[in-house]
């Protein structure tokens, strides 16, 4: 009896099921499949976010189909064989099977094929060259597939130093598949070629080595994963900044055994010294947002320092200053870099109050201080500044008349 995929509510769901029959109206029901990431997860238990499928229609013909079914076709990458059907509002990445006919370790020219077996041969790993029918019978053409998926194992197709020269960016993508898919023991040959051939993701881009590694950081515990990556060569090339792992491994086990948080950037906050030029410099080379940019930075500041034993006066001056999740950023990382595991209680109660204390706003406008004596121009925030820092040492009295009081003396002393 043929291996079947367990229910699957995006299998039978009508736009999924258009799309399919569209295409087996052109080519006949064997001519498409699901194929890669969701085939693997519905095996594995995994949730399923994106449906891909393979066909042995050529794109012209994967194009006549949709228009012919009325479905919309967008040629996202028509040159490597790949359309974008839209169903009810759901995208579905189409590409014909393909078989490389050159390759330069970063990019590759394809010829179509109607071989499901060619097609399974060019990819990375034995359990995305999975396939499954609209009726959910699974194809395994490698003949490993299936079990690496049920297992836990991320093995490539073939020779893993081929893979890898046909595309370098499989490096890194090994240890991010390990990272979410894999258990037990890794493949011993995988990690060999992955430590020999590292020299080549020099060779990728920025973009392509930020996503592949802001992914597998968003895995649940990447710890191990990792720790591979490290002593392969490869955490090093991809993240030169890098000082180590004893902190990372730290925070994810925070984050995971008492927290139950993920957070990818923090992570890769945790993997660098504290230095906001190396959070620059980081967030350059994997060309990370504006936004992600500024928080790494930030994270890695150390002005003002935070201990666990912080009062809750000196935790609210910190809040105030850097804002409540620069705070928590690297009150987390600190939290990670301490050698007292035993202040854990300390440092949930400081991070449980920078959560809930909202900073106040100084209870004074500049036009008030204008008001009080003070000509308009840079004295006007002078002024400002003096009263809000006699306010913050106040613990921020909420107090207005005690603030005017102090704008009267303050005025006073710096006009006249």
């Amino acid at each position: 009896m043929a291996d079947v995929l367990p229910p699957q509510p995006w299998r039978v769901h009508p736009a999924t099921v258009a799309v399919m029959e569209a295409l087996a109206s052109a080519g006949g029901e064997d001519c498409a499949r699901f194929v890669g990431g969701c085939v693997r997860n519905a095996v594995m238990g995994a949730p399923v976010r994106d449906i891909d499928i393979a066909t042995t229609l050529t794109p012209p013909q994967v194009i006549a189909a949709l228009e012919a079914a009325g479905l919309k076709a967008i040629p996202t990458g028509i040159d490597h064989g790949t359309v974008t059907a839209v169903a009810q509002g759901k995208p579905f990445e189409i590409t014909t099977l393909r078989r490389d006919v050159e390759t330069d370790g970063r990019r590759a020219v394809v010829a179509f094929t109607t071989d499901w077996a060619e097609d399974a041969a060019r990819r990375d790993f034995r359990l995305n060259a999975l396939y499954a029918d609209i009726a959910g019978r699974i194809y395994d053409p490698t003949g490993e597939g299936l079990a690496d998926a049920r297992a836990g194992r991320v093995v490539f197709v073939g020779d893993p130093a081929m893979r890898i020269a046909e595309d370098a960016l499989r490096i890194p993508r090994y240890f991010r598949f390990l990272a979410w898919y894999g258990r037990g023991e890794p493949e011993a040959a995988a990690l060999a070629a992955c430590a020999e051939h590292r020299g080549l993701v020099k060779g990728l881009s920025a973009e392509r080595i930020g996503h592949e590694l802001m992914t597998l950081l968003a895995a649940s515990d990447p710890r191990a994963a990792m720790g591979l990556m490290a002593q392969a060569g490869v955490l090093a090339l991809l993240v030169p900044d890098a000082t180590g792992l004893e902190r990372f491994d730290a925070l994810v086990r925070i984050e995971t055994e008492i927290l139950f948080s993920e957070d990818p950037l923090l992570r890769l906050a945790a993997l660098l010294p504290d230095d906001p030029a190396a959070g620059l410099a980081t967030a350059a080379r994997l060309r990370l947002s504006n936004a992600e940019r500024d928080r790494l930075a930030a994270a890695l500041g150390t002005d003002p320092p935070l201990v666990s034993w912080m009062s809750p006066r000196e935790i609210r001056r910190a809040v105030y200053r850097l804002g409540p999740g620069i705070f928590c950023d690297r009150a987390l990382l600190a939290w990670a870099g301490s050698d007292r595991p035993a202040a854990a209680v300390q440092w949930r109660a400081l991070l449980a109050m920078a959560r809930t204390w909202t900073p106040p706003t100084l209870p004074l406008t500049g036009a008030e201080v204008m008001a009080a004596g003070v000509p308009e121009g840079p004295l006007v925030g002078a002024v400002l500044r003096e009263v809000e820092a006699w306010w913050i040492d106040h613990d921020f009295l909420d107090d207005k008349l005690s603030v005017v009081e102090r704008l009267k003396a303050v005025a006073q002393g710096m006009v006249y």
